[in-house]
């Protein structure tokens, strides 16, 4: 299999920790969305990262997709997602926060690299850090419920966990935002951090360059 886009993508990065956990050897093609947009298009007309190209050279595109697929050929009880019930849907419940923290992050962040200095329009701006601010307490919250218990949800490493440290990370590196504002979410992510198959996956945050083609969210 072959894994297309940078690790420095969080969307990417989840993927690859994933795949590494779930034994799943790949490939990696360490492509831009902006140097390599045309190729990557080759894969995925839209344009966007990460893409998984299977064995069979079916491509899978976004991130979520990806990783349920991976689930999906789980046959040991390794998913990495709970099958049902409460602590799945406490888990997607974490995830979706995790995924609106990102998302409203990206969009300062390309704001910054890509709109001339003059036509950033500051109420925008505020708008998306006080969604990502709200989404990141609720993070805070769940992991002050957690206390000291090792995973967010259940008694191993799954989806949720994943998903925080790649994100939050982002949001610290790429913003820049300071995470101390969160002690226990601040806390956690630096604990993941510190594991090898997080770290093996982490590459410092690289601005696109402006210009190329327009970065891809997913």
């Amino acid at each position: 299999m072959i894994l297309i886009g940078m690790f420095d993508s969080p969307f990417v990065r989840r993927v690859a920790v994933a795949m590494e956990l779930h034994g799943v050897p790949f490939e990696h093609r360490d492509w831009s969305v902006g140097r390599d947009f045309d190729r990557i298009r080759e894969y995925s007309p839209l344009g966007r990262v990460p893409v998984l190209v299977l064995d069979d050279g079916e491509a899978l595109t976004e991130s979520a997709v990806i990783l349920d697929w991976l689930d999906g050929q789980a046959t040991d009880g390794s998913s990495l997602l709970p099958p049902h019930g409460a602590q799945r849907r406490q888990a997607l419940k974490l995830v979706g926060y995790a995924t609106g923290a990102v998302e409203k992050a990206l969009l300062q962040v390309m704001e910054r690299v890509f709109r001339p200095a003059e036509k950033s329009h500051q109420p925008w701006l505020d708008r998306c850090n006080t969604q990502m601010r709200g989404a990141l307490q609720v993070l805070e919250a769940a992991c002050v419920d957690a206390g000291d218990a090792e995973w967010l949800i259940g008694d191993r490493i799954g989806l949720a966990d994943i998903t925080l440290a790649c994100f939050c990370t982002y949001v610290r590196d790429a913003v820049p935002f300071d995470l101390d504002a969160f002690p226990a979410l601040s806390a956690r992510v630096a604990r993941y951090e510190a594991l090898p198959v997080l770290q093996k996956f982490y590459v410092p945050f690289d601005a696109p360059v402006p210009g190329a083609a327009a970065p891809a969210k997913d």
